[in-house]
């Protein structure tokens, strides 16, 4: 159920720091001498280096088997999986231990995650009547899986939705068993072939077969659906098939890496959309479509009971998930009722967190340092921290003529005070980013270019540089676009989040110090989302977390791609994302990625700022809450380890 879908996921306004949807040489240094190209602003898509190819013509199932050979491929459970690695991992405390300590140190937040982050040692243990209430700092737009492209929704798919294919905390891909009988991959990696299961139905009873897996391939790559965010990889893989209810063949376009994520892909029930997209491909406005948004059937462990738009939605554990012709087929949920609570200031939500109405939620720094250290929050709650792939930056659109020269990018990097912004904004919690890549990822290269630091003297130099000088003596820079004096004015759009309004603050102050004026406008998440989707915006202050592979990548820097919002473009970047996706030997991956990150930070495409590692507070009841890079809901895929003790 966790969703390849983003490598990133866009964060927007989503998180307090989306999902979802993630994933860099000497910042003075000239593009050229890093051999790209320097970075233009286009809209036209990259060329893929695609074979030609004849129409599809389906072959028969003994024709495939007889041309491939077939590898066998894993197929786990997710859990099973933590529970292995689990037993070689002794606690240094007991639950009742770790709960009196406060995470006033490194120490003492190591002891909290090792000792709280274990799976119950019995059913016993676990309270299966439980609710647990779960931040959403934005609603969602949609319940329908092939809509999602926030983290919020990638976040409630995981529990209404499926998927064949999934991940651990490794990123490393496997079959889920919950689903999956077997996978075998060809030897020339053209092919997957998946045997499905045969207890599994949707929440209507229908059963689901592998002809909804087909239905749904189909559907995402049809160019009357916008839905850009799945289509992502998805459209790499020259046809799915279903030979019979269980049998599912996937064909490649070409032998690559990435193969193995686009399999990846949102599951939707074939005999509802098969009657409803032929009159609606918006897949939005006809009632029948809206009546299946606000009661969607799903095939995922919880059903949606109530939606109260901006306010809450609460799932429900589906007893057929689990159960099948009266046989337990599955693990049973740990929670009976899951409440996602949308509140959008962050301080409002310490407060519902505090007084109970809420049992976990993702603070901000200062609610970590000053807010979350006395007896008043202790009584009930606990809190833990650790490493999260999630950065956050200004995105620059570049075909805006304040941002097209590089030169001028790399001003903007230097006018920013990152030393206020982290330690006084961010309380010293934060680590500054020099890139795409986390320092602790695989992919991070080894000669990657220290983060940027203020220099407002380099920064007005290079805007001299660029021709942005102040021709009329007013105080502010301006340039001849098009035949007319041009003021360096510019808006930056920005979710109403305090951290957030208050870092472009800063740089709205230090951009005033060199004669430029930046306008800062706030944003709910779904118009800041759209305004970005539309390319409709100067700049904007955003985020994104990692994905499963680095591969996706393409969907955000490859040129004319679905999310790459600011329009960037460099060649030796769009080359290297073919080749990197081409190349199954991860030490010679890892060196290809580490090239694009360093391009990227080069070509300064975005201002980046921070890598915002997770920090959560949980009611004291939970337990087994662990941390990947991805945060600490992707640890165990799918419904996760989290569970509620029960009262003894």
């Amino acid at each position: 159920m966790a969703r390849r879908l983003l490598i990133a996921i866009l964060l927007l306004a989503a998180l307090p720091a989306w999902p979802g949807c993630s994933s860099k040489n000497e910042p003075q240094q000239d593009a050229a001498a890093t051999g790209s190209a320097p970075a233009t602003a286009s809209p036209q898509a990259a060329p893929d280096d695609e074979p030609e190819l004849p129409p599809f013509v389906k072959p028969t199932l003994a024709d495939v088997d007889a041309k491939a050979d077939w590898q066998p491929m894993p197929v786990l459970d997710a859990m099973k999986l933590l529970e292995e690695k689990l037993k070689s991992e002794k606690p240094p405390l007991s639950f009742a231990e770790a709960l009196k300590l406060k995470n006033d140190s490194s120490e003492a937040n190591r002891k909290i995650l090792d000792s709280m982050g274990r799976l119950p040692a019995s059913p016993a243990d676990v309270n299966f009547n439980a609710m647990i209430s779960r931040h959403f700092l934005g609603d969602i737009k949609s319940t329908n899986s092939l809509l999602q492209s926030s983290v919020e929704e990638m976040d409630l798919y995981n529990f209404t939705g499926f998927g064949l294919f999934t991940f651990d905390w490794t990123m490393k891909p496997f079959a889920a068993a919950e689903y999956v009988k077997s996978w075998q991959s060809s030897a020339d990696h053209m092919m997957d072939k998946v045997v499905m299961r045969d207890d599994m139905t949707w929440s209507d009873g229908t059963p689901i077969t592998a002809h909804d897996i087909e239905f749904s391939y189909k559907t995402i790559l049809d160019d009357r659906i916008q839905i850009p965010a799945v289509r992502a990889g998805t459209d790499k893989i020259r046809a799915v098939v279903a030979y019979d209810d269980r049998t599912l063949v996937f064909f490649h376009k070409q032998p690559l890496a990435s193969n193995i994520w686009n399999l990846n892909f949102p599951i939707v029930p074939r005999h509802i959309f098969e009657k409803t997209i032929p009159e609606d491909f918006s897949l939005l406005k006809s009632v029948a479509h809206q009546k299946q948004d606000e009661n969607p059937v799903v095939g995922g462990a919880y059903t949606i009971t109530r939606r109260e738009r901006n306010q809450e939605i609460v799932v429900e554990r589906r007893e057929s998930w689990y159960m099948h012709q009266g046989k337990q087929v599955r693990d049973k949920p740990y929670f009976k009722t899951i409440r996602f609570m949308v509140v959008q200031d962050p301080n409002v939500a310490l407060l519902a967190l505090k007084k109970g109405d809420l049992d976990e939620l993702q603070i901000m720094p200062e609610q970590w340092t000053t807010q979350t250290t006395d007896d008043d929050f202790y009584r009930a709650n606990t809190k833990a921290r650790d490493v999260e792939w999630l950065y956050f930056y200004f995105g620059w659109n570049l075909k805006t003529p304040f941002f097209s020269d590089v030169r001028v990018r790399r001003a903007l990097a230097y006018a920013m005070d990152y030393k206020e912004m982290l330690d006084k904004l961010a309380y010293g919690l934060y680590e500054p980013s020099n890139g795409i890549f986390h320092s602790s990822a695989w992919m991070y290269p080894k000669d990657a270019a220290p983060a940027y630091h203020q220099d407002l003297d380099k920064a007005e130099d290079l805007l001299d540089e660029a021709g942005w000088a102040d021709g009329d003596g007013d105080g502010i820079r301006d340039h001849e676009v098009d035949g007319k004096r041009v003021k360096f004015e510019f808006t930056m759009f920005v979710s109403p989040i305090p951290l957030r309004v208050a870092v472009c603050t800063l740089m709205k102050e230090q951009l005033e110090k060199i004669g430029i004026i930046c306008n800062i406008q706030t944003l709910e998440r779904t118009a800041l989302q759209q305004k970005m989707l539309d390319h409709d915006y100067q700049a904007v202050m955003a985020g994104w977390g990692t994905g499963a592979d680095p591969s996706t990548l393409d969907n955000i820097f490859k040129t004319g791609q679905t999310r790459n919002f600011g329009y960037y473009s460099n060649p030796e970047v769009d080359r290297l994302l073919r080749e990197g996706e081409r190349e199954f030997d991860r030490a010679k991956q890892a060196e290809i990625y580490g090239k694009i990150h360093n391009l990227v930070f080069a070509d300064q495409p975005y201002t980046f700022l921070y890598f915002q590692s997770a920090f959560y507070a949980f009611n004291k009841e939970l337990r087994g809450y662990r941390f990947s890079p991805r945060g600490p809901y992707h640890y165990a895929p799918g419904f996760g380890s989290i569970w509620r003790a029960a009262a003894h």
